[in-house]
């Protein structure tokens, strides 16, 4: 079934049922050697569901679970080698939603749950999302939960604690910057092959075309919406309206602006629906203003390079 998080809403099997976790990288289309995050009801589970755990690992728990924290440890047995691509470490993370807490509880298995999409495409922050994703997939959910729309709308931080200092695999949810202040260190920047959801190169893509812009830089705005316009694409343009200010005089008006966006915080928790936003209104290239790349500003910057990215 598909649930939702705090996060995003998310495809959830048992995370101990190999033929279950075969349904998820089936409806989804996702390669077998990508790792699915696991969800647990309860921080104090962290020792059940995985092996040994070291100290960082523990204080990361404590710290923010429930929360937008996944942190990769190594795997006990009883859960599937499906659900890790093989791997013999597994994320685990504890969501803050209540529905998604009720539904752990209630089944009292570990759920693996990747975001509740086609593999590559855009998240879905609403159950509207989810249905609208696998209306013509055979292979869908058998069940959509509703509650509502996600307020936190990226997804969350991956940290491997495994083998001596923490590497961060994924920002999202929770700062890097709260998670070095917990553990009194840097966080190694990730190399290497994808080892985790959300590292493949290209990602979280709508069908419409993306193109970045640094904050700071109107002309540079401007001249990236009048190229995609004179190629005769539909354009729209995505950023936080205290940037845009005083530069929409200098845009096509052609171009459609999107909702209006406060905070770094709202970029975030809006972000995946102004890309769907873009796609339901026919736009063929999305310009869009990246945040400052600091707290949720870093997730989202991570988010849109890879919209960005060449699609395979």
């Amino acid at each position: 079934m598909a649930f939702p998080t705090e996060t995003v809403y998310g495809l959830g099997a048992d995370a101990t049922d190999a033929t279950a976790l075969g349904r998820v990288f089936a409806a989804k289309a996702r390669p077998s050697g990508h790792p699915l995050i696991v969800h647990l009801a309860f921080p104090d589970q962290l020792d059940r569901w995985s092996e040994d755990p070291s100290p960082a690992a523990r204080r990361l728990a404590e710290t923010f679970w429930p929360g937008p924290l996944t942190i990769v440890v190594p795997r006990r047995d009883t859960i599937s080698p499906v659900a890790t691509g093989g791997k013999p470490s597994v994320g685990l993370r504890v969501p803050d939603h209540p529905v998604a807490l009720a539904l752990l509880e209630r089944t009292g298995r570990p759920i693996a749950a990747p975001s509740a999409n086609r593999f590559g495409r855009v998240s879905p922050t609403t159950a509207a999302d989810v249905a609208a994703e696998f209306l013509a997939v055979a292979a869908g959910p058998d069940l959509v939960l509703d509650g509502g729309p996600c307020r936190v709308g990226v997804e969350s931080t991956i940290v491997e604690v495994l083998y001596g200092e923490p590497v961060l695999l994924r920002p999202g949810g929770i700062p890097a910057e709260l998670i070095e202040e917990v553990l009194g260190c840097a966080l190694r920047s990730a190399t290497g092959p994808a080892r985790a959801s959300g590292m493949l190169s290209s990602h979280y893509a709508p069908r419409a075309e993306v193109s970045l812009v640094e904050p700071g830089n109107p002309a540079a705005l401007a001249m990236a919406v009048a190229a995609a316009l004179a190629d005769g694409k539909r354009v729209a343009v995505l950023g936080l309206s205290s940037d845009l200010v005083g530069w929409r005089a200098d845009l096509d008006p052609a171009a459609l602006v999107l909702d209006t966006i406060d905070s770094t915080e709202q970029y975030a928790r809006m972000l995946y629906r102004h890309l769907r936003e873009a796609d339901r209104a026919d736009a063929e290239h999305i310009v869009a203003l990246l945040p400052e790349p600091d707290g949720l500003g870093r997730a989202v910057r991570d988010r849109l390079r890879k919209a960005a990215a060449p699609r395979p």
